[in-house]
């Protein structure tokens, strides 16, 4: 991310939510306006923020051609049109939650922003928080083993609604985190609530999703005597308990929690470990994540297809509210393609590509790779059998992955680099079976024109300088340069240069 913050997001609907982004996007300095239909209002924004403009139309705002990205915490009804006219008018959209209401609506949003080539991003805070950055961490490591269950509960005393129930107000954000944790779709789900207070608006929900070898649970509830934010992942080898109220323990892991004597299990508590976790606010956070996709337009990890699956959750979530509990089946993933490939890239029969991603032009996927989900491929590269790229990988132009790499979640590879997949190439020798592996971690990034050496591991979030050649591992968020590369330092998961064990000036995380 550029150091340099530009003055041009405006935060449409500056109330209850609104405030906070109001107050976070103007302390990292983007906000160049705000838009809500009360005056009163914004009198007192323009006397608790220096220099911020204000209007009360939306048509102002869409005009301004110094605001180039809108922030939407509007009513949801109101989620589809504001964000569609944003769209049409050229702007990046963040929407809060949930997307919108309908999934054919939010779903014409998700291939319109693709159209227009525009960053959509959804507001579903969890996925920012530095507890469950370091529990996806965690669970995609293999420490946990097995999933075996997830619940999470969000209670409290508060806030009552009338225009939504509990489910929408509070639950978009746990189902977000479990989809992420458990990699896919609920085969289906069932919902139950109780409507206390306002007739037909349920004030406590108990929602129960089924997938394929997991099941997950979520508790949310408006009418509860003390606020309580937990979430448990439970795994075979140790659970991970993410209390959100707690100061100083907010993430816990408890090891082996079972013993087993042949087939017959017993439990084994004990202290759990603390997880040192930073304290970055998420929200700051949120607002830094679609920043940098409107700089370097990449999707961020909450982007529009993201929220339309949880929005699909929500909604099959709320007919089995209307049936009394009956399980409610997930309609079937779309057959048509999910994923933008210019007409002149070629595209194999039995490759897998994840929703969201796009693939320009000369490009070649060859049969038997792999690609994640909101991964951008860019021109004439090509991508050989058996990679495997996660999710939100970007690939600049004129870059050759071989088989041998893997490519985690988040990694950038700068143009023009060059990766390696045989120590002793011959044109006259076939190699094929001595293809070498090469690990690209979590976040990694690759700059334009190095070249990676088979067989090393880059670890998450290093960064390797352009023209660098690395022919041994890298340590995680270490900074890389020269032939052959060598560590000159280290780098913050955001990108800014860091001393170990210090806090990042720029975003708050320490390594």
């Amino acid at each position: 991310m550029s150091s340099t913050i530009r003055k041009n997001i405006a935060v449409i609907g500056a109330g209850y939510w609104g405030k906070n982004l109001v107050r976070n996007l103007y302390n990292i300095g983007a906000l160049k306006l705000i838009c809500d239909p009360a005056e009163a209002r914004l009198a007192q924004y323009r006397e608790q923020y220096e220099g911020i403009e204000t209007v009360t139309s939306y048509e102002e705002v869409l005009k301004n051609k110094l605001v180039e990205g809108v922030v939407i915490a509007a009513p949801a009804e109101l989620h589809y049109k504001l964000a569609r006219q944003a769209l049409e008018a050229g702007k990046d959209v963040y929407v809060e939650k949930p997307l919108c209401l309908s999934e054919t609506e939010g779903e014409e949003l998700c291939k319109f922003a693709e159209q227009q080539q525009k960053i959509l991003m959804v507001g579903h805070l969890l996925h920012y928080h530095p507890a469950v950055h370091k529990i996806k961490e965690i669970v995609d490591s293999g420490l946990l083993g097995r999933l075996n269950y997830i619940y999470s509960n969000r209670l409290n005393l508060g806030k009552f609604r009338s225009e939504e129930n509990v489910l929408w107000s509070f639950a978009p954000h746990d189902v977000s985190v479990i989809l992420s944790l458990v990699g896919k779709m609920p085969i289906k789900v069932s919902a139950v609530g109780n409507a206390t207070l306002q007739n037909g608006i349920q004030d406590s929900v108990n929602v129960q999703m089924q997938f394929d070898s997991i099941n997950a649970g979520i508790f949310v509830s408006w009418l509860h005597p003390f606020k309580e934010q937990r979430m448990v992942i439970s795994g075979e080898r140790g659970m991970l308990v993410f209390n959100d109220v707690s100061k100083d323990q907010k993430l816990l892991f408890y090891k082996e929690p079972v013993k087993w004597n042949g087939t017959t299990p017993s439990p084994a508590p004990s202290e759990p470990m603390v997880i040192e976790i930073n304290t970055a606010e998420p929200l700051r956070s949120e607002c830094l994540a679609f920043i940098n996709a409107m700089e370097t337009r990449v999707a961020p990890v909450t982007d529009g297809w993201e929220g339309l699956k949880v929005l699909q959750v929500l909604n099959a979530c709320q007919k089995s509210l209307e049936s009394r509990g009956e399980w409610i089946s997930i309609r079937a993933e779309s057959t048509e393609k999910q994923y933008y490939a210019h007409p002149t890239a070629v595209i194999d029969e039995n490759c897998q590509i994840g929703s969201g991603t796009k693939i320009w032009h000369f490009s070649h996927i060859m049969s038997g790779s792999c690609i994640g989900e909101r991964c951008n491929i860019g021109q004439n590269v090509v991508v050989s059998p058996g990679v495997v790229l996660g999710n939100n990988v970007k690939i600049q132009n004129n870059v050759s992955v071989y088989t041998g790499v893997l490519c985690e979640d988040d990694v950038f590879l700068g143009p023009s680099m060059v990766f390696t997949n045989v120590k002793t190439p011959r044109s006259h020798v076939n190699r094929r079976d001595q293809y070498v592996k090469t690990i690209i971690r979590k976040g990694a990034s690759v700059g334009a024109n190095a070249t990676i050496v088979c067989g090393v591991e880059i670890g998450k979030y290093a960064l390797i300088g352009a023209g660098a050649v690395v022919t041994k591992n890298v340590p995680d968020h270490a900074l890389m340069v020269g032939n052959p590369a060598r560590q000159i330092g280290w780098v913050c998961q955001c990108g800014e240069r860091i001393e170990k064990g210090k806090v990042c000036g720029y975003c708050s995380f320490r390594i």
